[in-house]
């Protein structure tokens, strides 16, 4: 795998204050109590009003965000695009609750796909379920709870979102990524997408779901999606990803008694998700985004391409990764003449802290994701006699 050592390639765009800037961003997530104390303090300082949003702005926010507007976030994206790394701008507010929230996302992501439809390096948009209703709501349809009359026609409302958002894809030809969330409440979003891709998929893929291979039950999952799918003639797509809740998803199964849908180890989420990318690949009538920071499933991915003879530039294969992560898998695949698109967050700096903070956490949790990334740096630091 010594494709992904070339920190040369890797670290191109970066300036030496900007890799210095990273150097230390990362040795401060390596550190647990520092990136839990950061937090707290964090929070409250944005909570008590105190000028923060500068500081932020200057360290964590400009590393793993793109921008506060779309305009904002286009110098990095056409910089990434000279070398062949396209962008997913991603709105990544969240924990909105009110219609007139979930309107306003609306019109956000039309927005967000009437831009990408202008420029070749955004070649898809994305959002989250609950960017279009409430997270219970979707929980309690998960469930199989009745709901009261005005609970319908609240659903309706944000199935009413979905196809809004998902005819404008379809018209202007720009593939829409679905993100997953919580396990309680996924199964109302997938069935819901399921509708989308029967209509929208006939031709190729349009709309794509995202597949949590830490979920021990989504391979099932696709195998029974496969079927309807061969049935009903369409297309799917899918993002597949390891997944971003784990420990909500763990503890929340240790105190409802039920048991954990998380695989068992590290071992066999990453069993599964290749599982997950060996069977995609294998059928023509798919089109995968292996979202993935993960060298070994990175590299089997460029393998299996290979072996089936899949042209390295083929629409239904792309390789993800976060904005300000795993530049040394993102740049040397798209050096190779891989599609590559990173996720590229953006959104007001105090609006965007949730999201930055579930960044920082992750880093910590995953062993061995920071370390790469420092001794990545390490090495290009080094190269450059900084």
């Amino acid at each position: 795998m010594k494709i992904f050592d070339n920190t040369a390639i890797a670290f191109a765009l970066k300036s030496d204050s900007q890799l210095e800037r990273a150097y230390f961003l990362f040795k401060m997530i390596q550190n647990e109590p520092m990136v839990r104390i950061g937090t707290a303090v964090t929070n409250f300082a944005l909570k008590a009003h105190l000028p923060v949003e500068g500081l932020i702005r200057s360290t964590v926010f400009d590393h793993f965000c793109g921008g506060v507007t779309e305009s904002d976030c286009m110098p990095n994206i056409e910089k990434m695009y000279t070398k062949g790394v396209s962008s997913v701008l991603d709105y990544s507010v969240e924990g909105k609750e009110s219609e007139e929230e979930f309107d306003a996302t609306l019109k956000k992501i039309l927005k967000i796909i009437n831009f990408a439809e202008q420029k070749e390096s955004i070649p898809f948009a994305v959002f989250k379920p609950t960017g279009f209703g409430r997270f219970a709501l979707y929980q309690k349809i998960t469930e199989n709870k009745q709901l009261s009359s005005s609970e319908k026609s609240e659903w309706l409302k944000v199935k009413e979102r979905y196809h809004t958002v998902c005819k404008a894809a379809f018209d202007k030809n720009v593939p829409l990524l679905i993100d997953a969330e919580e396990s309680w409440m996924q199964t109302a979003a997938d069935d819901l997408i399921e509708d989308l891709m029967e209509i929208y998929n006939k031709k190729k893929t349009i709309i794509f779901n995202t597949l949590q291979m830490y979920r021990h039950d989504r391979m099932d999952y696709l195998r029974k999606l496969h079927k309807k799918a061969q049935q009903k003639g369409f297309y799917i797509g899918m993002k597949v990803v390891r997944g971003a809740y784990m420990e909500k998803e763990r503890k929340r199964a240790e105190e409802k008694g039920y048991p954990s849908t998380i695989c068992k180890d590290k071992q066999a989420t990453d069993e599964n998700y290749n599982t997950a990318i060996r069977y995609m690949m294998e059928h023509p009538k798919m089109s995968l985004f292996a979202g993935t920071h993960n060298e070994e499933s990175s590299f089997l991915v460029k393998e299996l391409a290979e072996e089936k003879g899949i042209a390295v530039n083929d629409e239904r294969l792309w390789f993800g990764q976060l904005y300000g992560m795993s530049d040394h898998i993102s740049y040397n695949l798209s050096n190779i003449g891989f599609n590559v698109a990173k996720y590229v967050p953006f959104g007001p700096v105090r609006d965007v802290m949730p999201y930055l903070i579930r960044r920082a956490e992750e880093n910590t949790s995953v062993a061995g994701q920071t370390n790469r990334e420092l001794n990545l740096i390490k090495t290009e630091r080094k190269r450059r006699k900084l």
